[in-house]
């Protein structure tokens, strides 16, 4: 029966029913309160609703939480993890979502799983949200956040900071 709800929920996503998703993650979620799954889809609907939707009905402290519950529950899920930065750095949490990103980037490689992608993505999304906030790229609280998506910027390229630095520089 869970299995069924679980399945009609993640279907309710896919198709952008972000509200009904939510409801239907909400009943498994009281079902069984240990499925790491139940939460994160949850909070993934909640963020949808959000950012697509433009509905602000659910506080993002909340859906913060139940993210990190989800996390707290599958401590090993990269997805849940890399979902929670964007997330952060949507609301405009930009030190959490790079901690965030920094853990992801760990935990990938403790696991040898190739993360350069999302973490290139995360460097054009940084940068993006650096811009939205209004602080300013030469402000000296910021740079080290572009220090870092610059960081993982040439590597998603293929570069280490070192030899993308001697690349820029020489003729």
């Amino acid at each position: 029966m869970s299995d069924d709800k679980m399945q009609e929920a993640g279907m309710a996503l896919a198709r952008g029913d972000f509200t009904n998703a939510m409801q239907l993650f909400d009943v498994l979620r009281e079902e069984m309160p240990e499925n790491a799954a139940a939460h994160y889809g949850w909070a993934e609907a909640a963020f949808m609703r959000l950012s697509m939707d433009m509905e602000e009905d659910v506080p993002a402290g909340k859906i913060m939480q139940v993210y990190k519950k989800a996390m707290q529950l599958d401590e090993e899920n990269l997805e849940y993890v890399a979902s929670f930065a964007n997330f952060c750095l949507d609301c405009g949490r930009i030190p959490m979502a790079i901690k965030e990103y920094q853990r992801l980037e760990k935990m990938a490689e403790l696991e040898e799983i190739p993360v350069e992608d999302t973490l290139f993505d995360a460097s054009r999304l940084i940068v993006e949200a650096i811009d939205r906030v209004g602080q300013g790229r030469d402000n000296a609280m910021v740079k080290p956040w572009i220090r870092q998506a610059l960081v993982w910027a040439v590597g998603g390229l293929g570069y280490n900071a070192e030899d993308a630095a001697e690349m820029l520089t020489s003729e």
